[in-house]
């Protein structure tokens, strides 16, 4: 099974553990339903149910090899199936064969499972949001934000690579985002900023959130090197962003800038401006439908 983003996972991180916890969690006394099936060997075919953007596959990998079976995927990872391929009698497709003891099947099935419907849902929603943005003529950045969910931030960041889309900052150590609690505990832009650059060096961008074209030229001013116009509307963020681009063209004051706050697939192509860098959006990972699979025991 192809996938150049499993070289991102380090081959031994704090993943694979979070695979154990989860697999634990799911029996954390007696396996009822393995004493009953036992371990004779079984095949089981891992089915794909609706249409969309496999992703996830190390994770549901990881799940298989630590329950001690073999897997054979049939398809490479970011593979979009579209509904056409689905068997029209069942109204699903084969992507994967699953072999080894029946208890252990069955031990892996629904931590598996249920991380590839995770991964595949967010992919697919940001390959559908990024493919949207591009036929309605925007050639910057599709962005997913921090609001991911605890413990699966590395599996969400994950599918929205595998997706094509920007991963945003990964955590807090990642870059400096400032917003409206940060200037106001400081006291203004431009303290936040400099307070900021004064310990994250060189290496590490300042990000500031802005509500007025005034904060946003204050921030310019202070050395930011994003400015997020936040809950920006229509054509006040396009009047906005092309003042700021045409205010600070032939300067010496390299920023981008970045709209958040609200994107949906429904409103995107009303915000679009190729005059914003990134468009971020929370749209793509929280609260996204799941891409169902599921996992069969071949009958005898």
């Amino acid at each position: 099974m192809a996938s150049e983003y499993v070289n991102l996972l380090p081959k031994d991180g704090k993943w694979r553990q979070q695979i154990t916890d989860f697999l634990s969690e799911d029996v954390p006394s007696f396996d009822f339903g393995g004493f009953v099936v036992g371990s004779k060997p079984e095949t089981a075919f891992l089915y794909m149910k609706q249409e969309g953007l496999i992703c996830g596959v190390p994770f549901a990998a990881e799940v298989f090899r630590q329950c001690e079976l073999q897997v054979k995927w049939h398809f490479d990872e970011k593979t979009y199936i579209h509904q056409n391929e689905l068997d029209q009698s069942n109204g699903k497709i084969v992507v994967a064969t699953v072999t080894g003891a029946a208890k252990n099947i069955l031990l892996a099935e629904r931590t598996a499972l249920n991380l590839l419907a995770r991964a595949s849902g967010i992919a697919t929603q940001s390959y559908i949001t990024k493919k949207l943005a591009g036929e309605n003529g925007y050639t910057g950045v599709i962005a997913g934000t921090r609001k991911t969910t605890p413990g699966l931030r590395l599996l969400e960041k994950y599918a929205m690579l595998v997706g094509g889309v920007d991963t945003h900052r990964y955590d807090l150590s990642s870059m400096v985002m400032l917003k409206d609690n940060h200037i106001s505990s400081t006291g203004s832009i431009t303290h936040a900023v400099h307070k900021a650059r004064s310990v994250c060096g060189f290496a590490v961008k300042v990000e500031v959130e802005v509500s007025s074209e005034k904060d946003a030229r204050e921030a310019i001013e202070a050395g930011a090197d994003v400015i997020m116009l936040d809950n920006f509307r229509g054509d006040e963020l396009r009047k906005v962003a092309q003042s700021l681009k045409q205010y600070y063209s032939g300067c010496n004051k390299a920023f981008l800038l970045e709209c958040s706050g609200g994107l949906t697939l429904k409103n995107l192509s009303s915000y679009l401006c190729n005059d914003i860098d990134i468009y971020s959006t929370s749209s793509i990972h929280q609260g996204t439908g799941i891409i169902d699979f599921s996992l069969k025991i071949l009958a005898n």
